[in-house]
């Protein structure tokens, strides 16, 4: 979702995306058509991360193809096989000078010699995969005749292991490279009383420790026009964030008439309130706060017209278990007249360069309470997921149920996957209800 700074990346050539997703479906259509072998080839650009380099490295990916100068920079490429399979490997790469690139897959390491100064193939070896989940293949540097190690473009895939399907990210078509980097991200839909109209959610959030890193963005109370939530920025900074989208639609803030932006009515303590934009537009605000990993966070958000055409948004924060609420802020959107819909969580990683990184939470005692003060506790939500996962670009997700609440998981490339678009029911917890004295509320 969007946050004060954009992420920008620079990928390969649409060609050689399209290239990349031709061989793989021309093998398989092949293999179904009773030929031997299916070949596939996987694109570095939208499957490959920098796993390990230097400090201050440069090394990485771009629109010309690796940036490779450090011998210290490992490059890690992930692929999805639905089964235990054969497969027999090769890089497709291209060197000025002589390099020599060590490739190692479970236990099997080869080490390969690259000249050509055109994109050629170059055989690795075969390697026994014994059960279905994500292959990385981690390429090394060993030695360069000129300033750059080689510059692979993929890494391809050949097996005749019937029936086998690969899942990775095929082509950059909609920009996929970047968001199948990212890594799928996930969503708790909360089931809402149908017949009452809300005012107020309330959810904990606690993320486990050394499941939060940077990039991850827990969001615990997401409505039909904004939402709320926690993220890890860098190494020394976390955020609490809550945003609000304008009427207005579009991604550019700059193009908000007047009479559609979002007003700030209050914010809290060391808040600070500003624009947004990137994927919807609208007014966003942010508390930098040292939350902790392991530590059971509360929030409450607030919903409600002003009876003047507008609506209110509110977001206060706490830790579970102190009576203390710290108001985020209070927004009026104009143009709309409607109380709290679309109850939801979600998790995500805004950073493309840490998709390699597993990141989850805990989600537990969802409440709302309706327009005449009565709270109602809710037990049931729907698990999805976005384009990446439902389009099979990236398979490392999951969701469910988990002591009294409920987890959502992504990134990291993990194998035990669980299917998105089933709902799940957690036990109720009605001694759980919160005591919450709104007119004291900062």
């Amino acid at each position: 979702m969007p946050v004060f700074f954009s992420v920008s990346e620079k990928m390969s050539s649409s060609v050689i995306s399209r290239v990349s997703s031709l061989l793989c479906v021309v093998g398989l259509m092949g293999f179904s058509q009773g030929q031997t072998e299916m070949t596939c080839a996987v694109s570095l650009a939208g499957n490959a991360f920098v796993t390990k380099s230097a400090e201050g490295s440069q090394d990485g990916m771009g629109g010309d193809g690796l940036q490779w100068q450090q011998a210290d920079t490992q490059f890690s490429v992930y692929f999805h096989v639905d089964r235990p399979c054969e497969l027999s490997l090769a890089l497709r790469a291209r060197s000025e000078g002589k390099s020599v690139i060590q490739a190692k897959v479970l236990s099997q390491s080869w080490q390969v010699s690259i000249e050509s100064k055109d994109y050629a193939e170059s055989a690795l070896g075969k390697v026994s995969v014994k059960a279905l989940g994500y292959v990385r293949v981690d390429l090394q540097g060993m030695s360069k005749a000129g300033a750059q190690y080689a510059d692979v473009a993929e890494v391809i895939v050949r097996s005749s292991t019937p029936g086998l399907k690969l899942s990775y990210v095929k082509s950059n078509e909609g920009n996929m490279f970047y968001w199948g980097k990212r890594g799928p991200s996930v969503h708790l839909g909360y089931q809402m009383p149908a017949d009452k109209t809300i005012r107020y959610a309330y959810s904990e959030i606690t993320v486990p420790k050394g499941q939060d890193p940077i990039g991850s963005y827990f969001m615990a109370n997401g409505f039909g026009e904004g939402y709320f939530g926690i993220q890890v920025k860098s190494p020394t900074e976390r955020w609490i964030l809550f945003s609000v989208w304008s009427p207005f639609h579009t991604d550019n803030p700059s193009e908000i008439p007047e009479e559609q932006k979002i007003l700030t009515l209050a914010q809290g303590e060391g808040v600070r309130v500003g624009a947004f934009g990137g994927e919807g537009s609208g007014g966003q605000s942010i508390c930098v706060f040292p939350w902790k990993a392991g530590t059971s966070y509360k929030f409450l958000t607030s919903v409600h017209p002003d009876g003047k055409g507008h609506t209110i948004y509110a977001a206060w924060f706490g830790e579970v278990g102190k009576k203390e609420w710290k108001l985020i802020a209070r927004f009026q959107r104009p143009k709309t007249d409607k109380h709290l819909t679309g109850f939801h969580s979600f998790l995500e990683n805004f950073d493309a360069s840490r998709g390699y990184y597993v990141r989850s939470s805990l989600h537990a005692n969802q409440w709302v309470c309706d327009v005449d003060g009565k709270w109602h506790e809710l037990t049931q939500a729907r698990f999805t997921g976005d384009a990446t996962a439902g389009g099979e670009h990236r398979l490392d997700y999951a969701g469910g149920l988990v002591k009294d609440g409920f987890f959502m998981r992504n990134g990291g490339f993990f194998s035990d996957r669980v299917a998105i678009n089933q709902d799940f029911t957690r036990k109720a917890s009605p001694e759980k209800k919160p005591v919450i004295d709104f007119g004291k509320l900062p």
